[in-house]
């Protein structure tokens, strides 16, 4: 990914505001914020039902509401490992546009933290060498006290995931 396109998706998130309202939750020990406008709902863990076929990413879907909705692990997204499950586990609903299409997910948490708001001034883009994690599934990294939120590119994830589990085939 491009210095260029780094900046473009960071821009993005932030647009002409100078703070962002967030949801923060952990991952593997890691804080992750997604911003507030998505979100639907914070649910307990509810009962999965595995989809035979499906990749480990979105392996299973759950009843939102009447609806059937598909359950993401974002953590395989990022290459994390995958964790036991505890009581302080959550399910954050999301909204997304994908494809033109409002599409919920259910995002699988370790722990909700927060609703806060994060300044822009704070946030970057990620940088282009020395990251685990694909700079593209990353909108910008913030700082906060003596650590870095990361603000995942929902779109770019589920946008890639789907070409990949859909019928366009993503190239290798």
């Amino acid at each position: 990914m491009s210095e260029a396109a780094r900046k473009l998706d960071h821009d993005t998130i932030w647009g002409a505001e100078e703070d962002l309202s967030v949801l923060t939750f952990n991952l593997n020990g890691e804080t992750f914020a997604i911003e507030a406008t998505v979100v639907q709902e914070i649910l307990d863990l509810l009962p999965e039902t595995h989809v035979p076929g499906s990749k480990p990413f979105v392996s299973s879907v759950i009843n939102f509401r009447g609806k059937v909705i598909p359950l993401a692990d974002i953590r395989l997204a990022f290459g994390m490992d995958a964790t036991e499950t505890t009581i302080d586990n959550r399910i954050v609903v999301i909204e997304l546009d994908l494809d033109d299409e409002p599409t919920l997910v259910g995002i699988r948490t370790d722990k909700v933290n927060e609703v806060t708001t994060l300044p822009k001034v704070a946030s970057e883009p990620p940088p282009s060498v020395g990251m685990r994690w694909r700079a593209d599934y990353i909108n910008c990294l913030v700082k906060r006290g003596g650590e870095f939120i990361i603000v995942p590119n929902l779109h770019a994830i589920f946008s890639s995931r789907k070409e990949r589990t859909g019928n366009a085939q993503a190239p290798n």
